[in-house]
């Protein structure tokens, strides 16, 4: 027996509201290429109409081929299935989870919080760091 898939029981305007300010729907929306505003339209016609299945286009190689694309082979998408089942893809997230405070992938995996990175080293001479050294409290753990 088909089970009756749940419909939208909250105002249609309070849903989009929510998805307009939500920042995941945001995050989601760039992600397929979509404006917000379009993609929150979609995302509410399918709550409304969740009886409705959504599109989904077949075109053959030859079609294909005639609008610039080249298709893999068969062959070619077993393989992409296979090496993605192992986790050999090595694709990661997609670009909208990044956050700018990634590790560069040429540091041996450890990000740097001394925020010094790109400079040049700062020398100082024997004078300037006994001066410096006279500001450094002294003492041990019992020191409060």
């Amino acid at each position: 027996m088909s089970q009756q898939k749940p419909r939208l029981t909250r105002p249609v305007e309070n849903v989009r509201a929510e998805l307009l300010a939500d920042p995941d729907t945001q995050r989601i929306a760039k992600a397929v290429g979509m404006e917000l505003a379009a993609y929150v339209e979609l995302v509410l016609d399918y709550a409304q109409n969740p009886d409705k299945q959504p599109m989904l286009q077949v075109a053959s190689d030859e079609d294909l081929r005639e609008a610039g694309y080249n298709p893999p082979s068969a062959e070619d998408v077993a393989n992409f299935f296979i090496s993605a089942s192992k986790g050999e893809l090595g694709l990661g997230p997609p670009q909208v989870y990044k956050t700018g405070f990634e590790t560069p992938s040429g540091d041996a995996g450890k990000p740097s919080l001394r925020g010094d990175e790109n400079q040049d080293p700062v020398n100082v001479d024997g004078e300037t760091s006994q001066k410096l050294s006279q500001h450094v409290p002294k003492g041990g753990p019992d020191r409060m």
